[in-house]
């Protein structure tokens, strides 16, 4: 397709979607009467294809014939309890990403971060002893010397600049002002780049296994020049055939950080395209979202792996105390809003900093006390209060909650104390009783005595149980399913679920299912879809099988959610106020027609997959039977209008105008179709 008309395509449905997605939210709007069982209008098949579209991450080909099969109520029931749906299929999948298995501390050991690495020059760690990863170590570590030595050089030519007097005769030769020892060194480097040039060509005609253990023979040099030559879409001919841990460890060489953060990644759109346990991972993207963590703050995109694994997962349809604990106790946690450094004004370790004075002695055994205590006045007291105030802002009570700026400060000294065993190395949970402010606290009414860690436990409990805390969560789900505006007397309806059910996440869903707000009519299709529901879904209706996700994390990146990538703690917005416009919506356009075309790297699209096996032998025919399979028939008659005219492309015909008539390109008419207005809606 020429570059002009496949713009002019895409331009149009941008500005269809766009005026008709603005036009329904504005319908939407005018409609603030309270929703009554009169509307209740949804048939059987809508109700099906609704709560599909609610509590999944998209519709699959044959998907509503399964649930008719089943009955609704049923296939509900089922997905709330996610451990007896057998999910084997995704496992395998995600089988050969390893580090999704690992600790933190394996993480930290296995793809060393700069901390480590520094640790490793002071002396302070020796490199492991495995191939692998020493290949790793001793990479990473050259990587560091070159990047010190480029400031030198770069600091030395600034100086030069500056001071006339320091320029010698000759000055524009490179090596002039090098020590003999950077002169060798920058030899070696230049050796090892012609080596790596010389090499890369018999590398690549190697078996996957030969290959591997070339590269491990090579100095740190020569392996750094050879990833040099083969960065982006080329590395991927380096680890072509190579056993999972075999790719882990050469995409290490040249970036252990990235290893780590891009399977994680590509294991959430693989969970969320391919696990038949949908609900659990909706829940599991609702609950990270609520208690937000941001990946590239230091450690934590080591730590989000378990955080997501052993504290959000297990308990997205459990108990919301017990999930609260779990995030208050999670070290990504605590090093995100920073609590792990909180001191207590008035605790040991504010007062006498290091280590505690200790009693002295005198002659003949005569013992005397310890010196008063002076307080450390180059230590400031080192009170945090940035997770007391989430916690009761964005993660319980909400804004509106009730409490106050005393309460914060309180609750933060509470929690003083509350920090990690060695985070630079992956440790976990540990209370340190010397930094936690010791007396009596008044929080939210509550006269909470001195006792430690407990403290801590006694407030959590007194949130979680908290009659804002039930309205807050409710509504916050009730967004989530129902609608940007949910109704206020499905909220209460759920809050009081929550009180009474002990916040059980799975009792406060069902009230919601079952009520005639999550029914009603205007509920259909009335919320727009995130970037991650949008390219989820679409890679579930289209049917794709997704062999490396890398392309789809990238389109996530352009959509503007990048995955894990929310530095607020307010995680990403549910409404469609942050997605609806035209630079996402054409981002969303083009992601759709290269995953039809079969231009998405890392995919294989199976075009009878799409018809059902069937074979329309026009466009025209071909898109109807399309707009049945991705949407159900729910077209409206303007976009129905604006996809026909352009059934003519060359590209949806597939062929010239004097080309004997063929098969019409079905993945191009489904990336148009779920380009529109009406697939953006779930």
């Amino acid at each position: 397709m020429p570059a002009t008309r496949k713009g002019l395509i895409v331009l149009v449905f941008v500005l269809a979607v766009w005026a008709a997605l603005l036009a329904a939210d504005k319908d939407k709007k005018s409609k603030s009467q309270p929703t009554t069982p009169a509307q209740m209008q949804m048939d059987d098949e809508k109700r099906i294809i609704h709560a599909l579209n609610r509590f999944t991450f998209g519709i699959r080909p044959g998907e509503v014939e399964r649930v008719r099969t089943m009955g609704l109520d049923k296939w509900f029931d089922q997905q709330l309890h996610p451990e007896k749906i057998d999910d084997a299929a995704l496992e395998s999948r995600l089988a050969p990403l390893r580090t999704l298995r690992m600790s933190t501390r394996e993480l930290v050991e296995n793809f060393p971060p700069p901390q480590v690495l520094r640790m490793v020059q002071n002396g302070r760690m020796s490199i492991p002893s495995d191939p692998g990863k020493r290949a790793i170590y001793q990479s990473r570590l050259a990587a560091l010397d070159q990047k010190q030595e480029k400031k030198e050089e770069a600091a030395t030519t600034a100086a030069k600049a500056d001071n006339p007097d320091m320029k010698m005769d000759g000055a524009d030769d490179a090596n002039a002002s090098l020590t003999p020892e950077q002169r060798a060194e920058r030899q070696k480097r230049q050796e090892a780049r012609m080596y790596a040039d010389l090499q890369a060509d018999r590398l690549l005609a190697m078996p996957p296994d030969d290959r591997y253990k070339s590269i491990l023979k090579m100095s740190p040099l020569e392996r750094l020049d050879l990833a040099r030559q083969y960065r982006g879409p080329k590395a991927l001919q380096l680890v072509d055939g190579m056993k999972p841990e075999q790719q882990e460890t050469i995409e290490a060489i040249v970036n252990p950080q990235m290893v780590v953060g891009g399977e994680l990644s590509e294991a959430k759109l693989l969970r969320a395209i391919y696990s038949d346990r949908q609900l659990d991972e909706v829940m599991t993207d609702f609950w990270f979202n609520h208690f937000n963590i941001f990946i590239n703050k230091g450690p934590d995109r080591y730590m989000i792996t378990a955080y997501e694994r052993d504290v959000i997962r297990p308990h997205a349809l459990g108990k919301f105390k017990d999930l609260l604990v779990a995030t208050a106790k999670s070290p990504a946690m605590l090093f995100y809003l920073d609590n792990w450094e909180s001191v207590g004004p008035h605790s040991e370790q504010a007062i006498y900093g290091g280590k505690r004075p200790q009693a002295r002695r005198g002659p003949f055994g005569m013992r005397f006390p310890a010196p008063p205590p002076k307080q450390n006045k180059n230590r400031p007291s080192g009170l945090n209060e940035n997770y007391a105030r989430e916690i009761m802002e964005l993660h319980t009570l909400g804004v509106d909650g009730g409490y106050t700026q005393k309460d914060v400060t309180e609750l933060a000294k509470v929690l003083t104390g509350w920090s990690i065993d060695q985070p630079q190395r992956g440790g976990g949970f540990k209370f340190n009783e010397r930094a936690h402010e010791p007396g009596t606290k008044f929080v939210l009414g509550h006269k909470i005595k001195n006792h430690g860690e407990d403290e801590g436990m006694e407030m959590l409990d007194v949130l979680a149980h908290h009659p804002s805390t039930a309205k807050f969560i409710s509504r916050k789900l009730a967004m989530r399913f129902v609608s940007d505006n949910p109704p206020q007397a499905l909220v209460d309806r759920m809050a009081e679920t929550f009180l009474k059910k002990d916040g059980d996440i799975r009792e406060v869903l069902r009230t919601m299912f079952h009520s005639p707000e999550f029914w009603a009519a205007d509920s259909y299709r009335a919320k727009v879809k995130t970037p991650l529901e949008f390219v989820a879904s679409a890679a579930r209706a289209s049917g794709v099988d997704v062999q490396n996700a890398f392309s789809l994390v990238q389109f996530m990146n352009r959509m503007g959610m990048p995955l894990y990538g929310m530095q607020p703690p307010t995680g990403y917005s549910m409404k469609a106020d942050a997605w609806v416009n035209s630079s996402a919506l054409l981002n969303r356009m083009n992601f759709a027609l290269a995953l039809g075309t079969g231009r998405l790297p890392g995919t294989t699209l199976d075009p009878q997959v799409l018809v059902a096996g069937s074979t329309p032998e026009d466009a025209e025919s071909a898109l109807t039977s399309l707009e049945k399979t991705i949407l159900a028939g729910d077209v409206s008659p303007q976009t129905h209008s604006v996809l026909e005219k352009q059934l003519n492309d060359p590209q949806v015909t597939q062929r010239k105008l004097d080309d004997a008539k063929r098969t019409p390109n079905y993945g191009a008419i489904a990336g148009l179709i779920m380009g529109s207005p009406e697939f953006q809606r779930r």
